[in-house]
């Protein structure tokens, strides 16, 4: 039986600890579905169709079973279902990630009971990047070196030229 895993989110913007999810995703899965979803909680930075590119080629140079879809509505656990999936893929950073997963984990558990959430612990060196934190740094003096630490090139790049057209 093919496993198949589910790793989702935002990404706005993709980060170096999203490739880092990926990247052990897609070892420790026959296939990896990349499921960038819509949050309407909140405020982003590219639009769907911008992350979308990005994160098309951010995964041009992942492995094979590496897949990318989107969703923009519904729940995560109904499109796993329709898919075949039984592992949700997340990343715990840190407490506050442990503590905002594990009710979301066991709601999918209730309203999917045969699909998994597997959490995986990114390298301490990715403990403090999110997109959030990201975001916070840009346009901010010299964001530059900051965000260039915590995101693939071709993501910086768009964030250079995404902010220049926003700045005055």
């Amino acid at each position: 039986m093919k496993r198949t895993g589910i790793y989702a989110g935002s990404f706005d913007p993709p980060t170096n600890g999203h490739l880092w999810m990926i990247s052990r995703g897609a070892e420790l899965f026959d296939e990896l579905v990349v499921v960038l979803a819509c949050n309407p909680e909140k405020r982003c930075l590219f639009s769907m169709d911008e992350r979308k590119a990005l994160l098309g080629e951010v995964l041009r140079d992942m492995p094979g079973n590496v897949r990318l879809a989107v969703v923009q509505h519904g729940f995560l656990v109904d499109f796993a279902r329709r898919e075949g999936a039984r592992y949700l893929l997340r990343g715990i950073r840190n407490t506050v990630d442990f503590e905002y997963e594990k009710p979301m984990a066991r709601m999918n558990s209730r309203m999917e009971p045969e699909i998994q959430s597997v959490f995986l612990v990114p390298p301490g060196e990715l403990e403090e990047v999110s997109s959030s934190f990201v975001r916070g740094f840009a346009c901010m003096t010299d964001w530059e070196r900051w965000v260039q630490a915590c995101v693939p090139p071709c993501v910086y790049a768009a964030m250079k030229r995404k902010l220049g057209e926003v700045q005055p």
